[in-house]
């Protein structure tokens, strides 16, 4: 005998019916429909669970289970087989939520570096905002808001509304829509500070189920300094290693720029960050006046504005070099400079380079924040007629000022003694 009996009433007969013959709804929804028809104690003629699930090709618990949906939980909860009668109501609600946020956009603790979910329900049971709070639950509530409290980025954050980040903004934009021109190249240079570290022990080569592995002590052994000068419409670029980053260092990369590597153009466009190194003088602190004076005349610096680096598309390159081939101990110069001019030569013999899509058009749009707001209502300049007059006007009373002080005077003195 069956324990769960499906009735149908004329109006959800119907309701299935026109479900099937529409044919519009999930195929689970739609198999669970033909069950109930076909379960219903009034269809003639009356079928069993087993000639329903071999009509339908269902399990017979699948028959069994619209069954007690049906009779438990009604016709909507059998269609969709989500039944509420054991779900629970939201931990955190809205206000809790709102409070998490606001807690969540706050300075951690005195004592921790950053907000986690442990503390953070720690803290919200702490302040009374709620009883009892797993860190799970706070997981799925900060998801669900895409806020992790967890990750941090490092970023370059411009000022806002300065006119002079914009205006140099704007002028190394223009250069990288400018076409290129053989007599007048463009260069990105910028330079990466790279830390020797040695091996104190010899490192475990690579095993079947068992990665490299290296002692975690070293030996530091300086630094060393990496130039690069990127051509990104030729797709080239040149690395010059260097045991220091001084003036000296800057001016022998620019006589190598203008006589090595573009000896056959007129001017070269350098973009270039704003380092204290980076500067016409550090020639002259180099070489004579007259060689310093030739090489200057042959280049055409572009500054990047004060907190827009990620405007030199030198730095974008950098990054690359660190991440596909500095990464990693090294512990000597000559080492650093023969992976690095392998790694140029691999980038040079693939043709890549940077493919820059932001524009000024791009900047007035995303950026607008950075851009000065004009004030509509500023009072208009006056006609250079109205200046002169007013200038005038003001000449004649400094005049009459004048005459009146004279006045005194001379009546003070030609006044008899007493």
């Amino acid at each position: 005998m069956k324990k769960y009996i499906v009735t149908l009433t004329d109006e959800e007969r119907v309701q299935l019916h026109h479900l099937l013959s529409a044919g519009k709804a999930a195929a689970r929804k739609l198999t669970h429909a033909r069950i109930l028809l076909k379960a219903d104690r009034n269809a003639a003629p009356e079928w069993t669970d087993a000639a329903i699930s071999a009509a339908l090709e269902v399990t017979p618990q699948t028959v069994a289970n619209v069954r007690q949906a049906f009779v438990e939980d009604g016709l909507e909860v059998a269609l969709s087989g989500q039944s509420t009668r054991n779900q629970r109501g939201r931990k955190i609600d809205g206000e809790c939520e709102a409070h998490l946020i606001a807690l969540l956009c706050q300075p951690a603790p005195t004592g921790h570096a950053r907000w986690t979910l442990r503390l953070l329900a720690g803290q919200m049971v702490k302040l009374e905002y709620i009883d009892a709070v797993s860190h799970e639950t706070v997981r799925q509530s900060l998801l669900g808001n895409e806020l992790k409290p967890w990750q941090e980025e490092e970023w370059c954050i411009p000022p806002e509304q300065n006119g002079e980040f914009v205006c140099r903004m704007e002028d190394i934009l223009d250069i990288y829509t400018q076409p290129e021109d053989l007599k007048y190249p463009k260069v990105c240079i910028d330079e990466l500070s790279k830390q020797l570290v040695g091996e104190t022990r010899v490192p475990v080569p690579l095993e079947p189920g068992k990665p490299r592995r290296y002692d975690y002590e070293y030996e530091r052994k300086g630094t060393c300094n990496i130039y690069m000068i990127f051509a990104p419409f030729r797709g080239q670029r040149w690395a010059k290693v260097t045991e220091h980053r001084g003036y000296r260092d800057w001016a022998y990369l620019m006589r190598d720029l203008v006589d090595v590597h573009f000896p056959e153009a007129e001017c070269i466009t350098v973009v270039v960050d704003n380092l204290n190194t980076h500067v016409g003088g550090a020639l002259y602190e180099t070489f004579e006046p007259a060689e310093a004076k030739r090489i200057l005349a042959k280049l055409d610096l572009r500054y990047t504005p004060k907190h827009g680096s990620w405007l030199n598309m030198a730095e974008i390159e950098l990054r690359v070099l660190n991440g596909q081939c500095l990464d990693r101990r090294i512990g000597e110069v000559r080492i650093v400079e023969r992976e690095v001019t392998a790694w140029v030569a691999d980038r040079d013999a693939a043709h890549a380079t940077v493919d820059w899509r932001f524009t000024t058009d791009d900047a007035r749009i995303k950026l607008k924040r950075l851009y000065p707001v004009i004030q509509s209502n500023a009072r208009p300049l006056a006609s250079p007629a109205k200046r002169v007059g007013a200038k005038l006007g003001a000449t004649e009373a400094a005049a009459r000022i004048r005459q009146r002080v004279q006045k005194r005077t001379r009546a003070k003195h030609a006044s008899p003694a007493p």
